[in-house]
C-alpha cells in the first residue's frame, strides 16, 4: 500500500492504495524552473517572438492599457507586472498613461482587494484598474461580425490607447484549443453576446482541446481579435506555469506568432502518454482557485476523461467552496436532466451557464463522475453528478459498488493541467 495526496481547496486530501493498481500517476513534465523573474520578463519583452523589441513599439508620451487575468486562472500577475510598468516608465510612459482591464469573460466582478491582490500592492497604487463586466453593455464598442456571425463588442477601456499588452498563462483548453493570446480579449473583454454566440460553437465536433486549425471557437476568436486590433498595436506577455505555479518559460512579441510558439511547449509540458484507459480516474483540479466551484472544476474533468475507459469512473477531488459557479448551469441541469436534453435546448438557444451544464453532463456519457466535495449533496445529484463525499475511501468505495472492482487506476493530482493520451 502506498499514500497518495490531492491538493483539495487550499489543503490536501490523501489515500492508501494498492500501488499494483496505478497504471501511472500523471503529472505535468519536469522543467527547470525560472530563477529570476525580472530578468526572463526583460529578456521576453527586448527578444519578442514575431515583432520588434519593445523599445521600438513604446514611445514616450503614449498610453497603454494591461489586460491581466481574474482570480480562476493562476497567472502570478504580481511578479511581472511591476516589470513591465516600471519598464514602460523608462520607456517614457508614465503611470496615469496606463491602466489595467481585468478579464473576468462571463465570470464575477472582482473586488478592489483582489485586483490588489492579483497585480500587487505597489502597481496597484499607482494604475487606475477596471474590471470588464459583459453584461454592462455601455462599456463595450462594436467592432463588426466575423463570418461565423460573432457581434465583435470589445471593453472600452482597450480603445483608446496606443498598445494594448495582453498578459496572462497558457493551459489546454477543452474547446477553445488552447487558453492565453487572443482569449485575453475575446471572451476575456468582450460584451456578453460575443462571447453567447463564439461559445455555441463548442458544440461542432471540431471544437477541441489542443486543437487550433479547423476549429470553430478558436477561429473566431482569431478573426474577432483581428477584427479589433486593425490599426491598433496589440503585444503579447504569456508565461507557462508547473502544477507549483512556478514560471517555467515566458512568451512575448506577436500576439498571434508567439502564441503558437508557447502552445508548442504547452504540449511538451502538461501532454502525457498513459499504457491505456483505466478503470478509475482520482483527479485534483490541482486545489485553489482551479476547484473553486464546479464552472471550474470542469476543466479537470474533461482531462479526466481523456485517462478513463467507457463505463469506468472518475472520482473528481475538489472542493468546490463557491457552489456550482453559475446558477443557470445549475437550474439547466435541474430542469433538462440530461446531457441530450441540454444540448438539444442549446442548439435552439445557446446561453452562457447552460453551455456549462453540457459541457460537465456529457462527460458523463464515458463514465460515472463521483466528487470529493464540500458542494451541497442535493445540487451535486442534480448536477447528474453519481454521488458527494467527504472522503476519497467514501467515493471509491461508491465507485465499485457500481463499475464493479476496480483492477486498474490512473491518478491525475495535476489534473487541470496535464492532458494524457494512449499512443
Amino acid at each position: 500500500m502506498k499514500k497518495y495526496e490531492f491538493a483539495y481547496g487550499k489543503g490536501k486530501k490523501e489515500i492508501e492504495l494498492d500501488e499494483s493498481l496505478v497504471l501511472k500517476e500523471v503529472r505535468t513534465n519536469d522543467f527547470e524552473t525560472i530563477k529570476d523573474i525580472p530578468y526572463e520578463v526583460l529578456e521576453a519583452i527586448y527578444h519578442p517572438i514575431g515583432c520588434a523589441p519593445i523599445n521600438e513599439i513604446v514611445k514616450p508620451g503614449q498610453k497603454i492599457a494591461f489586460i491581466c487575468n481574474d482570480p480562476t486562472r493562476v497567472a502570478n500577475s504580481y511578479d511581472f507586472m511591476p516589470v513591465l510598468v516600471n519598464e514602460m516608465n523608462k520607456l517614457g510612459v508614465k503611470d496615469e498613461d496606463m491602466h489595467i482591464v481585468f478579464a473576468l469573460g462571463t465570470h464575477r466582478e472582482m473586488t478592489h482587494e483582489e485586483m490588489v491582490q492579483a497585480v500587487g500592492e505597489n502597481v496597484a497604487s499607482r494604475l487606475r484598474m477596471y474590471n470588464s463586466v459583459s453584461t454592462n453593455q455601455e462599456d463595450f464598442k462594436y467592432f463588426g461580425t466575423t463570418s461565423r456571425g460573432t457581434p465583435v463588442w470589445i471593453n472600452r477601456h482597450l480603445c483608446d490607447v496606443d498598445h494594448v499588452i495582453l498578459t496572462g498563462t497558457i493551459v489546454h483548453h477543452y474547446f477553445s484549443g488552447y487558453g492565453g493570446g487572443r482569449k485575453a480579449i475575446l471572451p476575456g473583454c468582450a460584451a456578453m453576446e460575443t462571447v453567447r454566440v463564439n461559445h455555441s460553437f463548442m458544440l461542432d465536433p471540431h471544437a477541441g482541446l489542443g486543437k487550433t486549425e479547423g476549429n470553430p471557437c478558436y477561429e473566431d476568436q482569431m478573426e474577432g481579435v483581428a477584427l479589433f486590433a486593425k490599426g491598433r498595436s496589440l503585444f503579447l506577455f504569456n508565461a507557462v506555469l508547473n502544477a507549483k505555479h512556478q514560471f517555467l518559460k515566458m512568451f512575448a512579441g506577436d500576439y498571434v506568432k508567439a502564441h503558437q510558439v508557447a502552445c508548442k511547449f504547452v504540449d511538451e509540458v502538461y501532454g502525457s502518454v498513459i499504457p491505456k484507459e483505466a478503470d478509475l480516474v482520482i483527479a485534483s483540479c490541482g486545489g485553489w482557485p482551479k476547484d473553486i466551484n464546479v464552472y471550474q472544476m470542469q476543466k479537470t474533468m474533461d482531462n479526466a476523461a481523456c485517462a478513463v475507459r467507457k463505463g469506468g469512473a472518475v472520482i473528481m477531488v475538489a472542493e468546490c467552496v463557491e457552489g456550482s459557479g453559475s446558477a443557470v448551469l445549475e437550474q439547466a441541469c435541474r430542469r433538462l436532466g440530461s446531457p441530450q436534453a441540454i444540448r438539444a435546448e442549446l442548439e435552439k438557444d445557446f446561453r452562457i451557464g447552460a453551455n456549462k451544464a453540457y459541457a460537465v453532463t456529457r462527460l458523463m456519457e464515458k463514465a460515472k463522475y463521483y466528487l470529493v466535495t464540500k458542494l451541497d449533496r442535493d445540487m451535486a445529484r442534480d448536477m447528474l453528478f453519481s454521488g458527494a463525499f467527504d472522503t476519497i475511501e467514501e467515493a471509491l468505495a461508491a465507485a465499485e459498488s457500481e463499475i464493479g472492482k476496480v483492477e486498474s487506476m490512473i491518478l491525475m493530482p495535476e489534473g487541470s493541467l496535464t492532458v494524457p493520451r494512449v499512443e
